[in-house]
């Protein structure tokens, strides 16, 4: 399933939405995939992050994630943004793997008494941390990182990827009005001189660009193709 650059890079100059792309590919173009997860691989590896905390099964997530959506892409009936689908995917796919590996035990408030624990009794950053943007976006993905799961996660879809109340609470199973409850809380645990030093840095925190956007592209294309060619096999062999 080799990407057709020219069809590619016309649908990204165009800037075709996500339903003109998903149409497409289900009519056979599934070159244009590629779109899709370069328009997603932020912002789901973002989210999975937030709920596996490991940034090699965060990856893996992605890739398991963007297989599973192309096998269902049937399913997809418009009733919502496509990205909105995709993202409620990922959330399930994550929060499978972090309950698989005992990460997370529970996803509710529970946790919220037990605040950051000793962990987060650190040194405030020193003048000579703060004068580079890289040193003060580790600052801040460390202290995201140490947030009890529910709030991190809820902080990193609000804050960090920007999406609605609305929105993160349809991909977490939550009401509107839970989200920001844990949202308000998890700015307290934050704490507000955090957020007002951070300010525009926080849109380059767990950033997923580069060859490990391209590694993830490349794998999930070359499992498809796999798939196709397997799927291809088995109906030439299928007796008639």
């Amino acid at each position: 399933m080799a990407p057709s650059g020219t069809t590619v890079e016309r649908a990204c100059g165009e800037a075709w939405s996500d339903e003109r792309v998903i149409e497409r590919v289900r009519a056979g173009d599934t070159a244009l995939y590629e779109i899709i997860m370069r328009r997603y691989n932020q912002r789901l590896y973002r989210i999975a992050r937030a709920i596996v905390r490991d940034d090699a099964e965060a990856e893996d997530v992605l890739q398991d994630v963007y297989v599973r959506a192309y096998q269902n892409l049937g399913q997809f009936e418009n009733r919502a943004p496509f990205a909105a689908w995709l993202t409620r995917i990922a959330v399930h796919e994550a929060l499978h793997r972090a309950k698989k590996r005992a990460r997370l035990d529970q996803f509710d408030d529970s946790e919220f008494e037990k605040g950051f624990g000793p962990s987060m009794a650190v040194a405030s950053p020193n003048p000579e941390q703060l004068t580079t943007r890289a040193e003060l976006r580790q600052f801040l993905e460390e202290a995201i990182l140490q947030l009890p799961d529910q709030y991190r996660v809820v902080l990193m879809m609000r804050d960090i990827e920007e999406l609605s109340t609305a929105e993160t609470a349809d991909a977490l199973s939550l009401s509107q009005e839970n989200v920001k409850v844990r949202l308000h809380r998890g700015h307290a645990l934050l704490r507000s001189f955090l957020l007002d030093r951070v300010g525009a840095n926080a849109k380059e925190a767990f950033p997923f660009m580069g060859e490990r956007c391209d590694r993830v592209v490349h794998n999930v294309l070359a499992t498809l193709a796999r798939n196709a060619t397997i799927e291809t096999r088995e109906q030439t062999e299928r007796p008639l």
